[in-house]
């Protein structure tokens, strides 16, 4: 009479249960990936015939069940979740590379990218050619400088003049920057000198003739002039058609340097030299003044307010400028075997013999899953299903005490025998 195959259900059934408990206890744990239980029937090699009875059950394996979390949305711009297959890859405090679905992540005292167990996010940074370099990523570090500024080269004004307007004659009436009745309009736009100070271009119309305009410019309230030329004198004239669809002239941009303005003062700005003023765009219609676009391509020196993730793993770092710059692009990893990964704990896995070596490729790339940033990927746990396993797994284990109760009552019967 045997007790083992109640026994080897006993441990079958308590290991479930401890396989269905992991997963209940992970249910909320963001990228944790639920685990079953996997049994396996014993039976003796010399009676595995026709008749024969088996000697109970084994735990065969127990194995990750790798399927797609649901993904919530978080406030945290440095979350990022994997909608599909692939692994983060991280580095953890000894050079070891991990691999993991958790995108809660952060930036610690040196500027690393980490997670919560201190392990550092890996990345290609931006000077290597993505797709070119495999296994060339290495710990993502934000950057500490900011960006350099840059001059002022080109500006464009693109605007209408309106044809209504007063004709004004400018040796009788010179145009007076502080005197709104000595011009038609103006309009300004802030262009930027070489270490960034602003200046603001300020630009005066005055109709001197049908079709015909005169524009003055001034730098921070200060008089630009073409070179040689008399104070007072415009920049330039524009005139235009009939229909007032384009200028006749200027047809290229007009080329200005813009002086030093405010010597000697805290609020001195460097010389802007070569300054290219694109005006044949500007119109001569009979409506109101307006600009409809003005631009330029300069700006002030920036720091670096925040950084984001694309869903193709670019990572952009944003400036108080205005600019953005990318600084590195995540590379996600991917296993022939995913249920050949070591857990490791703190929701990472190790690649192992049985996973085969990662293949490595930009999120989107092949067969991997593009990336969701501001969110996170839940747990695939289904805590219903497990509630309903786990009272399967108890009634299991009853059954198998009560067979081993029932073999304890015959061998009694059987001892009893006289």
């Amino acid at each position: 009479m045997s007790f083992q195959q109640g026994v080897s259900g006993l441990n079958a059934a308590s290991r479930n249960l401890e396989v269905i408990g992991n997963n209940v206890a992970n249910a909320s744990t963001v990228g944790a990936k639920a685990s079953r239980a996997e049994f396996a029937d014993i039976y003796a090699r010399a009676s595995s015939g026709n008749g024969a009875v088996g000697l109970g059950v084994a735990v065969g394996a127990v194995t990750q069940q790798f399927s797609q979390g649901s993904i919530s949305a978080s406030n945290n711009p440095l979350d990022v979740a994997i909608n599909g297959a692939g692994f983060f890859q991280v580095m953890d405090p000894n050079g070891n590379m991990l691999y993991s679905r958790n995108g809660q992540f952060e930036v610690n005292s040196d500027g690393f990218v980490v997670n919560a167990q201190g392990q550092k996010l890996v990345g290609i940074p931006s000077n290597y050619s993505v797709g070119q370099i495999p296994g060339k990523a290495q710990p993502l570090l934000l950057p500490t400088a900011g960006t350099a500024p840059k001059a002022t080269a080109n500006v464009n004004l693109e605007i209408n003049l309106d044809a209504r307007g007063k004709i004004t004659d400018p040796v009788a009436t010179p145009v007076n920057f502080a005197v709104a009745s000595s011009f038609n309009s103006s309009t300004s736009i802030t262009v930027f000198d070489a270490k960034g100070d602003q200046v603001a271009m300020t630009y005066f119309f005055q109709k001197t003739a049908p079709d015909t305009w005169n524009v003055y410019g001034a730098a921070n309230g200060e008089p630009v002039l073409p070179d040689g030329s008399p104070s007072g004198a415009p920049l330039t004239q524009v005139k235009f058609s009939g229909d007032g669809r384009s200028p006749l002239s200027p047809t290229v941009p007009l080329v200005i340097d813009v002086p030093l303005t405010g010597a000697g003062t805290p609020n001195e700005t460097q010389p802007i030299v070569g300054l290219k003023v694109d005006m044949t765009t500007m119109t001569q219609f009979g409506s109101p003044f307006g600009p409809t676009a003005l631009s330029q391509d300069g700006f002030a020196a920036g720091r670096l307010n925040s950084i984001a993730i694309g869903d193709n793993g670019n990572v952009t770092a944003s400036y108080s400028s205005g600019q953005s710059a990318s600084i590195a692009h995540l590379e996600l990893a991917n296993f022939r075997n995913n249920q050949g990964l070591r857990p490791m704990g703190g929701n990472a896995w190790a690649s192992s013999s049985e996973s085969g070596e990662p293949v490595l490729g930009v999120p989107g790339g092949g067969n991997l899953g593009l990336l969701k940033s501001s969110a996170l990927e839940d747990s695939n746990v289904d805590l219903t299903g497990e509630l309903v396993s786990m009272m399967v797994a108890q009634r299991v284990y009853q059954a198998n005490a009560q067979t081993i109760k029932t073999q304890d009552a015959v061998l009694q019967t059987l001892v009893n025998l006289r």
